[in-house]
């Protein structure tokens, strides 16, 4: 029951389930003083159960990018069935490394480490904690990101980075084939002439290449995002995964939505410049739906939830197909 929400409520979903949150779960990272901390939010009860990789942004607040952020998809993700992975990544001022580190500001390499190091420790996550051993599903994982996040699941699905002469910390990353399918919400668009000169010059390796990105995924972005700090084109910059990668099967377009994408990163969060309930709640059941049938064959959550969004609440989002 949400007194908040009113079209979206005719999305259907599964019946939500009683979860729990494990906070903190540490691991050992190669070259660090400190764990990298994770927390995991997954349904009480159950096995076999889907793992999804949710990456924070970089946003103005303190502790919302962080382990301890974006419960709004988190807590949704788990009530829907998933084991929801949260890791504290490298930007973060909550336990994050020094900007005197020089994979910063951006922490794109010390990211995509972060979460290459949590797949290789799932066994032992799993086996050290009563509450998940021998309950996850190690065969189905996807990855969810925004904004600073996006570009970090886009690395884990295959996009790769293009080298320029100041771009010396790039990331030689290669798609990780045990994640079968991602969601980007908000993501970086392209780099090169698209950004403005300051920006190129400050964050030379913020030039994407999403042809190399072959694994299925849901591109998300806002029609009134216009990222103008970064470039010089309007909000369609952030669909240009969709169009550029041969793996991005379907576009979710906010209508009205800004970066925020109606309150992902948090509730009654400063972060959220355009929250509304509503629209939270089409991109918590879209993109559950989507990697639900992503996931699984034959599942018809994705089918179903376009239907109704074009039946119900098409003044809020509409998606595109490339198939």
């Amino acid at each position: 029951m949400n007194n908040l929400i009113d079209v979206s409520v005719r999305i259907p979903e599964a019946e939500k389930q009683l979860t729990i949150s494990i906070s903190p779960v540490c691991i050992v990272v190669d070259n660090r003083n400190s764990p990298l901390e994770l927390r995991i939010t997954l349904p009480a009860n159950g096995s076999n159960i889907p793992i999804i990789l949710l990456s924070h942004g970089h946003g103005p607040s303190l502790y919302l990018p962080s382990k301890d952020g974006y419960a709004p998809l988190a807590n949704y993700y788990a009530e829907q069935g998933f084991a929801v992975i949260q890791p504290t990544h490298a930007n973060s001022k909550v336990a994050g490394l020094s900007q005197s580190h020089p994979d910063a500001p951006l922490f794109l390499k010390e990211r995509y480490f972060e979460m290459q190091t949590i797949l290789n420790n799932l066994a032992s996550i799993e086996n050290n904690s009563p509450y998940l051993a021998g309950r996850l599903d190690k065969q189905r994982i996807a990855v969810v990101g925004h904004s600073a996040g996006a570009l970090t699941a886009a690395m884990l699905l295959g996009m790769q980075l293009i080298p320029s002469q100041r771009a010396s910390k790039i990331c030689q990353n290669m798609p990780d084939e045990r994640i079968k399918a991602g969601v980007l919400l908000a993501a970086v668009g392209k780099g090169g002439t698209d950004l403005h000169d300051a920006v190129r010059e400050r964050y030379p390796e913020l030039n994407p290449d999403y042809l190399t990105m072959t694994t299925k995924t849901l591109v998300v972005y806002g029609d009134q995002d216009v990222s103008a700090h970064f470039t010089t084109r309007g909000a369609d910059w952030h669909a240009d995964p969709f169009y550029l990668s041969p793996g991005s099967d379907y576009l979710l377009t906010l209508i009205g939505a800004k970066h925020g994408l109606g309150g992902i990163a948090g509730f009654d969060a400063k972060e959220t410049d355009d929250e509304n309930s509503d629209r939270l709640s089409i991109v918590q059941k879209m993109t559950s739906a989507y990697l639900k049938s992503a996931l699984y064959n034959n599942n018809a959550a994705w089918q179903e939830a376009c239907d109704a969004l074009k039946t119900f609440a098409s003044q809020y989002a509409h998606f595109s197909c490339k198939h």
